[in-house]
């Protein structure tokens, strides 16, 4: 019968909407006809529809980024004081407790005002008819629309209850500047949560949906301030406020502290982002999909669609906890912009903590900024040598029963049309393979490769995390770090954090991702797996500790006692590597031109090995 009444109520209504027209009467049969559709085509979900604010933290559990296009913090209803609701159901809507979604006697006062100008200028819209608008309708002020409106609002109020009503209506009102919200208004405008505002600065945003673009107080401050005056006269109207506390508010100084979207260490944040989605991907398993799936299109179809899944997770506002230590990435990133200077060489890097395993700095190009090119991890490299121990020396100890004093040649070596030349173009005769890790002796390499096979020696690299490693590697170049691509310095940084204590576990930015209410709903499996045996690991951070006692590795140093590094260097000088560990770090090391080139003329500055020794401790 409710239903019944509501129906025939708006048909009612409908002479004082419409003057006589022939689209407009096509809407009314149109409603009427598809009043079951109508029903169903507002079923939507309860959440708002604006994106919410992706919150990161450091390793304190501060706020150190925020990522939003649109600010908006829900509340629940019990969280906005009572007088705030009061304001707008007093200024918007009076009656909005009574009515079915429509107020008939206010559509009537509209269209008296409005027919003698032959266009819609005043509105009569309830809370109800504002939600429908924001949430299904245009705003175009049209008859027709107009219609719509009514079977949409009457429609809402049968699903929703009062209170839902309004605390999606508060929620979802904007307040100008790309603020959604009477939250988000609070913290955006005043940098304080509603319920800490006092009546005079509640009433002031208040005052800024009903015209956001009349009312937006940092464009129109008097604009606003006079319709705060209008509403707390409302207050008084309605006997919520005496006429002297009216006075009193109104002669409250309002002074705006407007929020700044925090946007610290974007080279840190830009990796999480991108950690992030991996860790969405791996859990909800596309990331299994797509590497298992060898046709294009299908990986093509299969990433779109984690994509997706990535957005609606971030539309619904999240919280990730991080391993950042802000005070390592802030000099971190000075020292390493120092040390660059202002030509065009530029670096990545990448700080593991040995305990953790977690990435507690990262380094992306110079003066880094949003949205650029990321070198610590979207670009690639040839490695040269700082691949070796890598893909040749842990593999070949730990599947064989050589020690580090064991001999090997250094001379010529081909493997087919495969021949390397050591660096300087010195041949060598028979050497410990100590001296050939400490001189980085390719011929030597390549004989220690071919002697475990090209298969033994990726069982190990494929137990890595090097994405930019493919098929085509599977070759006799990849012993002396010859890639199709190469590797990024969080690639390398990570397989290196293996020689720590033999076991693995890649290296994360992202300790956890929580929603709204705190719960985690993310978070990567902590395991680690045994790489190599403690007799491998041994050895390999003697040899890596000899390269910078009396290798290649001369210069560099460390303050916490041990230090074991790699260095590479690739053909005509177009990158420099050092990678290795200290006792608190693994770190790898990069430096280049983002258009190889050659580096010869500064290889005796050795700036890789400044900067490796400015973050390592």
């Amino acid at each position: 019968m409710k239903q019944v009444f509501g129906y025939v109520l708006i048909l009612c209504s409908i002479p004082l909407l419409l003057f006589v027209g022939s689209e407009a009467w096509k809407e009314i049969a149109k409603a009427q006809q598809h009043s079951q559709v109508i029903e169903k085509s507002i079923e939507l979900p309860e959440e708002t529809v604006s994106p919410l604010p992706i919150t990161l933290y450091d390793a304190n559990n501060a706020i150190f980024s925020e990522e939003y296009t649109e600010w908006s913090q829900p509340l629940k209803l019990d969280e906005i004081p009572e007088v705030v609701k009061e304001i707008f159901i007093y200024s918007e809507d009076e009656h909005f407790y009574n009515h079915l979604g429509f107020d008939v006697s206010a559509i009537a006062r509209a269209f008296i005002a409005n027919t003698s100008e032959q266009s819609i200028q005043q509105g009569g819209s309830t809370i109800t008819q504002q939600l429908v608008r924001m949430r299904y309708l245009s705003v175009d002020k049209t008859y027709e629309r107009k219609l719509m409106e009514l079977f949409y609002s009457y429609e809402l109020e049968k699903y929703y209850s009062k209170e839902q009503i309004l605390e999606m209506y508060l929620n979802e009102m904007y307040f100008s500047n790309q603020v959604y919200g009477i939250g988000a208004a609070a913290t955006y405008y005043f940098d304080r949560p509603i319920d800490k505002l006092s009546l005079a600065e509640m009433a002031f945003i208040a005052a800024i949906p009903n015209n956001p673009s009349l009312y937006d107080p940092l464009q129109n401050f008097d604009n606003t301030k006079a319709r705060q005056e209008r509403l707390l006269d409302k207050l008084v109207e309605h006997q919520l406020l005496t006429t002297q506390e009216a006075v009193m508010y109104k002669q409250e100084p309002i002074t705006l502290a407007v929020k700044s979207k925090i946007q610290n260490y974007p080279s840190y944040s830009t990796y999480v982002l991108q950690e992030l989605k991996w860790l969405i991907g791996q859990q909800t398993g596309y990331h299994e999909q797509i590497a298992k799936t060898t046709d294009k299109m299908e990986k093509e179809f299969l990433q779109l669609e984690l994509q997706k899944e990535v957005d609606e997770i971030l539309k619904q506002g999240i919280h990730v906890y991080t391993a950042l230590q802000p005070e390592k990435q802030q000099q971190d990133e000075a020292a390493i912009n120092t040390i660059l200077g202002n030509a065009e060489l530029q670096a990545s890097a990448t700080i593991i903590n040995n305990d953790t395993r977690e990435i507690v700095s990262i380094y992306g190009g110079k003066d880094y900024k949003k949205h650029d090119l990321h070198r610590a991890f979207q670009s690639p490299r040839q490695p040269g040598s700082a691949f070796k121990p890598i893909s040749v020396f842990a593999p070949y100890f730990e599947t064989t029963t050589a020690t580090k004093n064991s001999t090997v040649s250094g001379a010529q070596y081909c493997v087919g049309n495969f021949c390397p030349e050591n660096y300087g173009g010195i041949w060598y005769g028979n050497v410990t393979i100590a001296k050939a890790f400490q001189e980085s002796i390719n011929t030597s390499a390549l004989r220690l490769y071919d002697a475990i096979g090209v298969d033994t020696a990726f069982s190990y690299i494929d137990r890595f995390q090097f994405g930019s490693i493919v098929d085509k590697d599977r070759t006799y170049a990849t012993a002396l770090g010859g890639l199709t691509y190469g590797v990024t310095s969080l690639e390398l940084a990570d397989a290196y954090s293996s020689f720590i204590d033999g076991f693995y576990a890649p290296a994360r930015s992202i300790r956890k991702v929580t929603n709204l209410q705190g719960e985690t709903i993310y978070s990567w499996p902590r395991e680690r797996e045994e790489i190599w045996s403690a007799s491998t690991v041994n050895t390999m951070r003697d040899l890596l500790n000899e390269v910078v006692t009396s290798g290649t590795g001369k210069g560099l140093y460390s303050y916490s006692g041990y230090i074991g590094a790699k260095t590479g260097t690739t053909n005509q000088f177009k990158d420099y590597w050092v990678a290795g560990l200290t006792n608190d770090y693994t770190t790898a090391v990069w430096i280049g031109y983002d258009t190889p080139r050659s580096m010869q003329a500064i290889e005796k500055q050795k700036i890789h090995f400044k900067i490796f020794n400015a973050i390592t401790d």
